[in-house]
């Protein structure tokens, strides 16, 4: 029964997003950024919701009250797709960095084009770093959070790999903080595979981080090392 609810909202999320992108597409021709946003947001609430009805799969929020005023970087965890769902939820209005292929899918693409997202070629290097600082300014001074991915990848429960410099620079530039983000979706909603489990997502939200002028290699090593920490501990309460 677990597989076929999964199939039954992969089905939906599939239906619902395009479908969502044309009204969507069609609707930014005459709304403003925080308008469209919002928008946004009710895909993602959706979405939410359906995957509670047939997957029983639910999700909350631990440390909101950690999140400062104002507008930021978030640096998430990345180890499922539910994230790139639910953070249009849990955070402010965003814009995310992303990968320069979704830009491609016909439809969709045209909507994510609308949100302001920061698309780069991860095999740019120093040069998709500089793309973030740049555009990331720019959305930051708009007065939206930036949202960030910095393993680049999803990875599967249990690893990761080294967190790129991109959001960190941006706040060590900026002057802005950088807040980051745990969570156990991994368990629930592989990176691979069509099963969702059912049961409860645990995100936590850490305390900012004040990079100054510190090494940006040094402030990434202390975050992912609350990061991964905190992600095995409630991988092992599962």
């Amino acid at each position: 029964m677990q597989l076929l609810a999964s199939l039954v909202f992969t089905t939906f999320l599939f239906a619902w997003t395009f479908c969502y992108a044309i009204f969507f597409v069609i609707a930014c021709l005459l709304l403003p950024f925080r308008h469209r946003f919002l928008l946004a947001r009710v895909w993602a609430w959706v979405l939410l919701k359906a995957l509670k009805w047939t997957c029983r799969l639910d999700f909350r929020v631990e440390g909101s009250e950690r999140l400062p005023a104002g507008n930021h970087i978030a640096l998430w965890k990345h180890s499922s797709s539910w994230e790139t769902i639910a953070m249009n939820v849990v955070f402010p209005r965003q814009v995310w960095v992303l990968k320069r292929e979704l830009l491609w899918i016909p439809v969709v693409g045209w909507g994510i084009r609308q949100l302001h997202a920061i698309a780069i070629d991860r095999k740019s290097g120093h040069s998709a770093v500089s793309q973030v600082v740049a555009q990331g300014r720019e959305r930051l001074a708009e007065g939206d959070w930036i949202m960030v991915f910095p393993e680049g990848t999803r990875m599967p429960p249990g690893e990761t790999r080294r967190y790129g410099v991109s959001g960190t620079l941006l706040a060590a530039e900026t002057g802005k903080l950088i807040v980051p983000v745990a969570h156990n979706a991994g368990r629930y909603w592989p990176r691979r595979g069509l099963l969702k489990k059912p049961g409860t997502i645990r995100v936590v939200i850490g305390e900012p981080v004040v990079p100054g002028d510190r090494d940006v290699r040094e402030v990434n090593r202390e975050i992912q090392g609350w990061v991964e920490t905190t992600v095995k501990t409630l991988h092992s309460e599962y």
